[in-house]
Parts: structure tokens; sequence; C-alpha cells
């Protein structure tokens, strides 16, 4: 079993933030939408696109290369041309951080 990574601290991440971290080496984006947290792999299913900069409306995220849109809770795939999901990460909100580990 995979243990939880400190990943970025609290004040990091603000509403509506994110940042580009590593969890068991994979490049992720941790994401915060409100008060939740939330870490998907930071590769578009479809070609492979890094989707850091992809625009983020609710719970979802477009990919900024072709517009394959994820769900950021659960990396479903949404629309064409990806119909792949993402791999998410578990993400816990702790004292002295926000950690995250693979599912």
């Amino acid at each position: 079993m995979n243990l939880f990574e400190l990943v970025a601290s609290i004040s990091e991440i603000p509403a509506g933030g994110r940042k580009s971290v590593v969890v068991d080496d994979v490049p992720a984006l941790l994401l915060r939408v409100g008060d939740d947290y939330y870490c998907i792999e930071d590769t578009c299913t479809h070609d492979g696109q890094a989707m850091t900069d992809g625009e983020l409306h609710g719970c979802e995220i477009t990919c900024p290369r072709h517009g394959a849109r994820f769900d950021i809770r659960t990396g479903k795939a949404l629309c064409m041309p990806a119909t792949e999901p993402v791999a998410t990460f578990e993400v816990e909100v702790r004292a002295d951080g926000i950690y995250a580990r693979p599912r």
C-alpha cells in the first residue's frame, strides 16, 4: 500500500487554485474547488498533453490542446477526443499540509 506524501501547504492553494506536484513519481495536478482538494494525473489520456493550464469549471478540467474534459473527482473522460479516464489520487488535508497517494 502506498503511503501519503506531503505535496503542498494549505496556504499554497487558494480557492480555485492549483499546483503541479509529483505523487509516487507521477506528474500530478493538485486542485482546489471551494474547500475541497482533488489530485489528478497531469496528463491527458488522449495525447499525453499536460493539463496544468487547462480551464477549470466547477469539477471539470479541459485539456488545453484538443478540448477533452475530465471530472477531477473521478478522472472520468467527459467528452471526445478522450475516451479513457485520467488517474486520480486520494487526498488528505492535515494540520501540517495536503497529502496525496495513488488510489
